[in-house]
């Protein structure tokens, strides 16, 4: 039998994940949709995580659509990243259609050309989950950072794979 702290966890996002459906139903605007969805991911990880929603934009390039706790200027300094394996975490999700994990930016070498600027922010870690069209389409990943050296936890990466479905589906719907 699931803790009770799982069952609630497990709970809150079955409750966001309706929210957020009943947007897209709606008709809500697409930034709207993946605030919702971040702020999703960051209150069930209990403020142990910074989430950021990266799209690709019609050039291939990884644009913000919606990270509502990471500073202007840091979004500035990674808008337009092209997705690449050997480049960051959301950029080789973007480019694998894979989940890649950072456990250690110092230890990444993913992160070499990148890493003083999560490190400026206080971020030791982060991971990635791309999020896929039903076809298996790349259309932007959902990133989380962590304050401290760790992998995400099984609850975390199911988190992200549910939700980076419902952004999807809001993705999807925007384009429509």
């Amino acid at each position: 039998m699931p803790s009770r702290d799982a069952a609630d966890a497990s709970s809150s996002l079955q409750v966001a994940r309706e929210q957020a459906l009943r947007m897209i139903a709606e008709r809500a605007p697409l930034r709207t949709v993946l605030t919702h969805l971040a702020a999703t991911v960051e209150a069930l990880a209990e403020d142990r995580v910074v989430a950021s929603i990266l799209l690709l934009d019609r050039e291939g390039l990884l644009r913000n659509g919606a990270s509502p706790n990471l500073p202007a200027d840091y979004l500035d300094a990674i808008d337009r990243l092209k997705p690449a394996p050997d480049l960051g975490t959301c950029a080789a999700a973007a480019a694998t259609g894979e989940v890649v994990l950072t456990p250690d930016f110092t230890a990444d070498a993913r992160w070499a050309e990148l890493r003083h600027l999560p490190l400026a922010l206080g971020f030791a870690g982060a991971w990635s989950q791309p999020i896929k069209s039903p076809d298996g389409r790349v259309l932007g990943t959902l990133g989380t950072y962590f304050r401290q050296r760790r992998e995400p936890t099984p609850q975390e990466l199911e988190t992200g794979a549910l939700l980076a479905a419902v952004a999807a589906e809001a993705i999807t719907a925007d384009a429509a």
